[in-house]
């Protein structure tokens, strides 16, 4: 495989780079990122495009006239007349007016730039389970969060509308070394999808951990946002054997 020079792929790679740098000249930057468990919203506006130079208009140079010469003793010498001396005029008075101190226009920025940041908060839910008063071994336990199924929130950062979409992710340790991992937030009997039955009595630390994940739309462009909310609720399940009773 031939190798390219390094002064070709020095070549190659400057045009990227001056794409991705004129953006933020041209339009708005946008960026949503997670931070300490916040979702995270900045923009930043530039001046927008630079003006293009106007062109320069070359006014066409005059040809010099060609005179021909004129040979003194062709012509005629005027002959002198007395003429009387002019008389004196009156020198006028001269008025001085007030100099004005020229004012000074001020040169226009080459750049305007406008930052804004906003936080948003996301919801919060805890952990319900179902029978709530001494559920049995072997008898399913319903467990559900209460987060809602999506976070859906559109902001303005400097002039520009943002549409920001989140989902959560659920994993569950039910405490007895079997764990979980979906998308469903769970419900109560009979319809609930996320169940778990224990096999011996004793009691249980319930935990979840709840993980947002989503995308931010952007004048018709959606990408996804950089890092992970990651919140942890915990909640304990006494499990007990139901009574045995003799009948004669």
């Amino acid at each position: 495989m031939r190798k390219l020079p390094i002064y070709l792929l020095l070549t190659l790679l400057v045009p990227l780079n001056a794409a991705t740098a004129a953006d933020c000249v041209d339009t708005a930057c946008i960026d949503v990122y997670t931070q300490d468990g916040q979702i995270i919203i900045e923009g930043k506006k530039g001046s927008g495009p630079k003006a293009k130079a106007k062109p320069r208009t070359v006014k066409p140079v005059p040809k010099p006239t060609v005179v021909k010469p004129i040979f003194p003793e062709l012509i005629p010498r005027p002959t002198a007349t007395p003429t009387p001396p002019p008389s004196p005029k009156p020198t006028p008075k001269r008025t001085y007016k007030p100099r004005t101190k020229p004012t000074l226009k001020p040169k226009a920025e080459e750049s305007v730039s406008l930052n804004d940041r906003l936080i948003k908060l996301l919801p919060t839910g805890g952990i319900a389970y179902q029978p709530e008063a001494e559920p049995l071994v072997n008898v399913p336990i319903y467990f559900w969060s209460d987060l809602p199924t999506q976070f859906a929130t559109r902001v303005t950062v400097v002039g520009e509308v943002v549409d920001v979409l989140l989902r959560p992710g659920f994993v569950w340790s039910f405490g007895d070394g079997t764990f979980l991992s979906t998308t469903d937030p769970g419900g109560p009997y009979p319809y609930g999808k996320i169940k778990h039955t224990y096999k011996n009595p004793g009691i249980y630390p319930i935990i979840l951990v709840q993980s947002w994940n989503g995308n931010w739309t952007h004048n018709g462009t959606t990408r996804a946002i950089t890092g992970t909310i990651k919140t942890t609720v915990f909640a304990v399940v006494t499990v007990v054997i139901a009574p045995t009773r003799f009948m004669f």
